[in-house]
């Protein structure tokens, strides 16, 4: 067991892409953690598929160097405002932070976002000015606008006392002055040796351990990783879990696991300050304590921000369920729910008067898109709703979540940008123009004026635009007509397979969203129209084959590229009268109701029911 001056907890957070995982990569292979033979892929706490693909950190992940007779516990956090519930259980398990920011871009929404979360538990701060090799780089004014963000913060004097470490995450190189940067990660290690404080709790106290994170093993179930916050605790000890309603059941600890770089090593003990996994305690869950039997105290439950975005998941019916997916029933869906919930706590999923529906919240488009894709890689077929805010009543008064939007545009694009935006009851509070050809523009605007604007920011910027957003607040309900798609969609006639002669005839009607030989069925959305009404259209149509030569047989056709949709894409595009249907082989759009007659007779019914109102 280490002495307890010799240990240190850190975790690291960030903006999404300023280079958390990369620098945690550099202090890992400068530390002597890996043998020298030893291959180790890039990124190496990014270890799910998807978190590879994306290149972003979705779950918050831990491991241990060696420097000098020190042991730096570090857990990797993720930067998107969306799993924020996994920075705020970190914070309960470190003493100190390093706070990452991009020597070019400074502080972003989300910078504010876990920087607000650190301070509130008192967190000691070391801020590294990232990517110091950029051009364009100004770490003098990034520093100032860290400080700014600090006293904006209400950061106490200790705190804003914090020392600043310049490096570059890719060279693996730091110092503490920006002009002359080190050969090695040396001036970062220091650093985090004189500054973060050594765990201050008792290893004579009863035992406390609160379980932070979750993880599963196939031959020793389910695995409790935290930080023990006092005592001592031995392989083979007998131990109380106190679940989150302060029900108290005996267990025992079967193995007890320390951490080497990205490897777990078993230990025989664990003393106050250690962060450890601890395996035999059958259905543990986040947020639980386990706890010294004679003396069986309980951690405060840890205190999640709510949810501020939901959808509907429902069962597969549409005339294609069936054939691509495993798991189909509302069963085997209500059941990957469910056991979702024991590993993000930030989610919530409520049961509805339909055995086959479910309204599932969380913290926004990206944190649900993660979680069905993960699910449709596991050969779940299954429907979702358009994402919608959750409004609040607070005060007698109706709110609605703010998000706050930070844009980088080139000048030539502000005015259709800030146009755009202002239709969405966006408010600007903050323009900077730095004279390089961008402004940084920084709007509050309501959560619902941004669902489904990405893809159309895009467009106005030609693909040069950059936004960030995060939750800031709950604000004034701003009326309806927020957001939302104003096209209607071109919706297939027929059960069948597209052919080429059928979508030729109808292209100059809108944009297609299939390819010729893609099989369609009655309902399905297979375009968008370019007018604001929704047509019915048959892309099924074959050419009448005759013996009559045609005197343009030899011109050559062309069609449009379709647009092709990713998930995100496809749920940002619903409206509130379709679904998406999502199997491990296919993203389609659809109306709820599929037969024309039965869509116009509901319409009209709605209409009626409008007027009577």
């Amino acid at each position: 067991m280490h002495s307890r001056d010799k240990i240190r907890n850190i975790a690291i957070i960030a903006h999404v892409d300023h280079g958390k995982t990369t620098l945690v990569d550099k202090l890992l292979q400068q530390s002597g953690t890996f043998r020298e033979n030893e291959a180790v892929q890039e990124r190496a706490m990014d270890s799910n598929d998807i978190e590879r693909e994306r290149g972003i950190t979705i779950l918050a992940k831990n491991t241990a160097i060696q420097y000098k007779d020190f042991l730096i516990n570090i857990v990797d956090t993720p930067g998107h405002a969306d799993f924020g519930g996994e920075v705020e259980r970190i914070m309960k398990m470190v003493d100190g932070v390093l706070l990452v920011v991009d020597a070019f871009e400074g502080t972003m929404p989300q910078t504010k976002f876990v920087l607000r979360k650190a301070l509130e538990q008192h967190l000691t701060p070391i801020v590294v000015v990232n990517k110091i090799d950029r051009p364009n780089a100004r770490p003098a004014e990034v520093v100032d606008e860290v400080l700014d963000l600090f006293i904006e913060l209400g950061a106490d004097d200790n705190q804003l006392d914090f020392p600043v470490v310049y490096a570059s995450g890719l060279m693996g190189m730091s110092s503490l002055d920006p002009e002359k940067l080190g050969e090695n990660m040396q001036a970062l290690y220091d650093t985090i040796v004189s500054h973060i404080p050594a765990p201050t709790e008792n290893v004579e106290e009863p035992l406390q351990f609160l379980v932070t994170l979750m993880d599963y093993n196939e031959y020793l179930g389910r695995i409790a990783i935290g930080r023990v916050n006092r005592g001592t605790v031995r392989q083979g000890q007998p131990i109380a879990v106190i679940n989150r309603e302060g029900q108290v059941k005996q267990a025992r600890v079967e193995k007890l696991f320390g951490f080497q770089g990205l490897k777990r090593i078993e230990i025989e003990e664990a003393g106050a300050g250690d962060i450890i996994a601890i395996s035999g305690i059958k259905d543990i869950n986040i947020g639980e304590t386990l706890a010294d039997p004679a003396n069986p105290e309980a951690l405060p439950v840890l205190k999640i921000d709510e949810p501020t975005l939901q959808m509907t998941f429902l069962v597969n019916n549409s005339p294609f369920a069936g054939r691509e997916g495993k798991w189909v029933t509302s069963r085997k869906l209500r059941e990957r729910l469910f056991k979702e919930l024991e590993t993000d706590v930030s989610l919530r999923v409520d049961e509805t008067d339909s055995p086959d529906a479910f309204v599932v919240s969380g913290r926004g488009e990206l944190h649900l898109g993660i979680l069905i894709e993960n699910m449709r890689r596991e050969g779940f077929e299954l429907q979702v709703s358009k994402p919608e805010v959750i409004i609040r009543v607070i005060d007698g008064q109706k709110m609605e979540p703010i998000e706050r939007l930070i844009i980088d545009v080139p000048e030539d694009s502000m005015g259709s940008v800030m146009e755009s935006l202002g239709t969405r009851k966006a408010e600007m509070v903050n323009m900077i123009n730095n004279g390089s050809g961008s402004v940084r523009l920084e709007f509050l605007i309501p959560a619902r004026g941004l669902i489904g604007y990405r893809t159309y920011f895009l467009t106005l910027t030609r693909g040069y635009g950059v936004m960030n957003h995060a939750f800031d607040s709950y604000g004034p309900y701003a009326g309806s007509g927020v957001g939302g798609r104003h096209e209607g969609v071109l919706i297939s006639s027929e059960t069948g397979t597209s052919t080429f002669y059928g979508m030729l005839s109808v292209e100059d009607r809108g944009t297609l969203f299939v390819e010729p030989g893609t099989e369609v069925y009655e309902g399905m959305i297979v375009g968008e129209h370019n007018r604001d009404n929704d047509i019915i259209v048959n892309i099924c149509k074959e050419k009448q084959l005759t013996n009559v030569r045609s005197a343009t047989k030899e011109d050559t056709v062309k069609m449009k590229t379709p647009r092709l949709y990713s998930l995100e894409q496809a749920l940002e595009y619903l409206n509130d009268d379709e679904y998406c249907e999502i199997t491990p082989k296919s993203i389609r759009l659809r109306k709820k109701i599929l037969n024309k007659g039965e869509r116009e007779r509901f319409e009209k019914q709605r209409k009626m029911a409008e007027a009577n109102a």
